[in-house]
């Protein structure tokens, strides 16, 4: 199905246009553009032309009638199709500095002997060299915004504010951090919310109901209600945790959720491996905008028996967005991967084939993944009047040949190795493969330098204890 060509922006007044509106800031030439019709499907227009304008999108034509348009850049992207940018919509992006440190071991043992003793070493300065690392990666592998709930979350927004990518941004607490914790994280919030000229976005961040009490909980709620802010938390992250709340207190993580007032906020719930058939009318009835995000390398790798129930979710309305947690569990920040092992994980859990499609799949990795965190009205779509995060996409190696299925081909052959070129609010953050606002080389060797200290766990010290 070829879709209508979107409409075209409001004439101007019949005055003289000035220069900006004469010129474009940038036109996107000879792609094939993946586009959304009226009721959200995934849909390719072939031949056209992205025209941006003020960081975003002006129109979206054909290349012809995009040919004498005048413009401060051009893109010629023929044999590529541009998508809007991926949404990491879960990860702890620092943690790409113990990458591979705790391998091959269960969940309570991955916490409690390796991650949380090693956290408790982290400085300002590992945080901002892990975040510069990560953004480098994640702008490399095609995401344009990431959500992201880790500690000393400062350091992380002036990385996303020099690297000119898009951020979801909370500071974590733990109850046992006392009430400074959760104060630090509205402090957070307020502060940075609307910053890099609008490119951060803000959460409140309690860690999980098993490290954050009831009475915080509710204080956080009511936090959110407050100040109109959502809140980005850990949540029936897997079976055992969702079996240990019913067994200790009678309720699952979700309903845990529901009664201390999280649900009636706008809500994004990490994980959900652990949601239960009992949980689905009350994620149903919830009052605020509830989302779930996914990662399910992650869940392969610790042997979960569950993975994010998303055609449940879905059949309830819960948008379910693609993540990669950090990379201290992942390995990767490769959203890309995510895409193509949720569609396979979820035909081989619900034994149906047809379930999830490859452009089912495009769909969770595009609109959904804005949706869950809050920016579909932003991000999410190439269209006019949304924000011109757009990568472009090469198809032209042999193991994207030949293209029968675009959809197909997009999910489970192209690579995110694939992606030339990365551009966040109309500005190109790297072109042709070759990062433009980060130095890697300068970033790993920071790194390497504070690595004997990051790892030392002689103090038998740690950040948090994982009991569920």
């Amino acid at each position: 199905m070829t879709p209508s060509p979107p409409p075209s922006p409001e004439p101007l007044e019949p005055s003289e246009p000035s220069e900006p509106f004469r010129t474009a800031d940038l036109v996107i030439a000879g792609c094939t553009v993946l586009t959304h019709d009226a009721e959200e499907r995934v849909t390719f227009r072939e031949d056209a032309a992205i025209v941006v304008r003020d960081g975003a999108v002006d129109e979206v034509t054909s290349t012809a009638e995009a040919a004498g348009l005048a413009a401060r850049e051009r893109i010629d992207a023929r044999g590529q199709v541009a998508l809007p940018g991926l949404v990491n919509c879960h990860t702890h992006a620092p943690m790409v500095a113990l990458r591979g440190l705790a391998e091959d071991l269960p969940t309570e043992e991955w916490f409690n002997d390796v991650v949380w003793p090693v956290e408790s070493n982290l400085t300002e300065r590992d945080v901002e060299s892990g975040a510069r690392l990560a953004c480098a990666e994640m702008i490399r592998g095609g995401v344009t915004c990431f959500a992201d709930h880790y500690f000393a979350m400062d350091a992380v927004a002036d990385v996303v504010t020099a690297c000119g990518i898009r951020a979801h941004l909370g500071q974590a607490y733990f109850s046992s951090q006392g009430g400074r914790g959760r104060e630090g994280s509205l402090e957070f919030a307020l502060r940075h919310r609307g910053g890099a000229g609008g490119r951060i976005t803000t959460a409140l961040a309690p860690h999980a109901p098993y490290t954050v009490t009831d009475a915080d909980l509710a204080a956080t709620a009511e936090l959110a209600r407050e100040h109109g802010l959502p809140v980005h938390l850990h949540a029936a992250e897997n079976r055992d945790q969702a079996d240990t709340s019913l067994a200790r207190h009678g309720v699952t993580p979700i309903e845990v959720l529901e009664r201390t007032g999280i649900l009636d906020t706008d809500v994004l719930i990490a994980h959900g491996t652990g949601i239960l058939e009992r949980d689905l009318p009350v994620l149903a009835r919830a009052r605020g905008r509830t989302a779930v995000a996914s990662a399910p390398r992650g869940y392969l790798k610790f042997a979960w028996p569950t993975t994010t129930p998303v055609r449940a979710l879905r059949e309830i309305g819960v948008p379910v967005g693609l993540a990669t947690d950090g990379a201290a569990s992942n390995n990767s920040l490769d959203v890309w991967e995510a895409m193509a092992l949720t569609a396979l994980v979820q035909k081989s859990t619900t034994g149906d084939p047809r379930w999830l499609t490859s452009r089912q799949a495009l769909h969770h990795a595009t609109l959904q993944s804005a949706r869950a965190v809050g920016l579909d009205d932003r991000i999410g779509r190439i269209a006019p009047g949304r924000r011109a995060d757009i990568i472009l996409v090469d198809l032209t190696g042999p193991h994207t040949q030949p293209v029968h299925d675009l959809a197909a081909t997009l999910v489970h052959s192209a690579r995110s190795s694939d992606v030339r070129t990365t551009i966040v609010d109309g500005r190109v953050l790297m072109r042709d493969r070759e990062l433009l606002t980060i130095d890697v080389p300068e970033v790993v060797r920071e790194l390497g330098r504070r690595m004997p200290a990051l790892l030392d766990r002689s103090h038998g010290g740690r950040v948090q204890e994982y009991d569920t």
